[in-house]
């Protein structure tokens, strides 16, 4: 059975009278290349414990079986485990845990069903879940890389550059902990059934250390998103509008002390700047709050 071919699809689901779920965002690859060439970017080896999400009937876990030590791999649809007994039998590296990936500790999971491996994560993650999916693997501080297939808007926004459309709150969270590395595309007509949109893989290295120091990452978080708020109005503006604790006037001179003019937007700032002005609100905290 080929886990990639429509017909054997067809007939694997109706075998197990499995019905599509909207809800959970199920699509299912029918292009041999796109799980081979996904696995292949994760750079596993039988080193690597893989971490995936989502794995559907299982062609691209069958891929990380063969090029991983161990696959763990957490699938939120029991309606799946008939399928994936069937699709996954007799490949004894792989484990299915059946559960909402978001309310598990992943660092510990990790360890104790990938103990003695490099960890990554490797999967094509369900469009409606991708950005707290990927917020948890990078706060989880326990994988290498990131290696995932999601909704090709979503790649955009990760590794969109300062002064873009696409460059947002999002975007600096993501760059905070890794680097980005947009891969390739893959067509609505490579899944059943069809979604609407294209998709993208995209591979996150994790950063040894973070992009920029900080007094506070809690305060740099509070101004990044703060920034993003309110993109229409000037970086004054929005701060004053996340930080009601100060006035307006106090705001407009952290921004000006820190070599920003007036007009200054938030989405045209970098990294580096962000911590500047957020170090500069814990300064201004610690004195008069």
């Amino acid at each position: 059975m080929r886990l990639t071919d429509i017909n054997d699809i067809k007939r694997l689901l109706s075998r197990h009278g499995f019905r599509f779920s909207k809800s959970m965002g199920q699509n299912f690859l029918t292009a041999a290349w796109v799980p081979e060439d996904i696995a292949e970017a994760a750079e596993i080896d039988e080193r690597t414990g893989v971490l995936e999400v989502g794995p559907g009937i299982g062609c691209l876990t069958e891929q990380l079986s063969m090029r991983a030590g161990r696959v763990l791999a957490v699938e939120l649809d029991k309606a799946l485990k008939p399928v994936l007994e069937e699709t996954l039998s007799g490949r004894d590296n792989v484990e299915i845990i059946f559960g909402d990936v978001l309310k598990l500790e992943l660092a510990s999971l990790v360890d104790e069903k990938l103990a003695g491996m490099r960890h990554v994560v490797c999967a094509n993650l369900p469009y409606n879940v991708t950005s707290p999916l990927i917020t948890a693997f990078l706060e989880a501080g326990c994988f290498d890389t990131v290696t995932v297939m999601i909704q090709r808007e979503v790649a955009r926004r990760i590794c969109a550059k300062p002064a873009t459309s696409d460059y947002g709150a999002f975007t600096v969270l993501v760059n905070w902990y890794a680097e980005p590395e947009l891969l390739f595309d893959v067509q609505p007509h490579c899944f059943i059934p069809q979604p609407k949109v294209t998709s993208s893989v995209i591979r996150l290295r994790m950063r040894q250390t973070p992009p920029a120091e900080v007094k506070s990452r809690d305060m740099f978080f509070r101004v990044v998103r703060a920034a993003f708020g309110m993109r229409r109005k000037t970086l004054a503006n929005a701060l004053a509008a996340g930080f009601g604790e100060f006035s307006k006037e106090t705001v407009e001179k952290i921004i000006a002390d820190c070599g920003f003019g007036p007009k200054i937007r938030g989405e045209t700032l970098e990294i580096g700047d962000f911590a500047k002005i957020a170090d500069a609100f814990c300064e201004v905290s610690e004195k008069f709050l």
